[in-house]
């Protein structure tokens, strides 16, 4: 049974950081492409960040250089650090990871989600 646990959500004042855990089981990690996507209240879910298994990275424009995606392997875990967080961070965020080989390229599995919330 594939499981993603998201941790590190919370209340952050605008400027601060937060970073977010993503602890993969029960597939073969180096396998997916993980990504952590995001939605707000009202708004349809968007991608904020992802990782390719090589390490390959890419960013929403809205988060370019402000945050950070990283996973490691050995530990079956992905990372979104946040920085100069802004008001219009304030979603859930989830982890997602997506099958890319053959045997794997139907596999999509989503986390329960963390709640950000930026606010003075």
């Amino acid at each position: 049974q594939v499981q993603l646990v998201e941790s590190g959500g919370g209340l952050v004042q605008p400027g601060g950081s937060l970073r977010l855990s993503c602890a993969a089981s029960g597939l073969t990690f180096r396998l997916y492409t993980m990504g952590w996507y995001r939605q707000a209240p009202g708004k349809q879910r968007e991608l904020v960040a992802g990782i390719s298994s090589s390490g390959s990275t890419n960013y929403a424009d809205s988060v370019k250089g402000r945050f950070t995606i990283s996973r490691d392997s050995a530990k079956n875990t992905v990372w979104l650090q946040m920085n100069t967080l802004k008001p219009e961070d304030t979603a859930v965020y989830y982890c997602n990871a997506q099958g890319t080989t053959i045997a794997t390229m139907n596999d999509n599995y989503w986390g329960q989600g963390t709640q950000v919330a930026v606010s003075s």
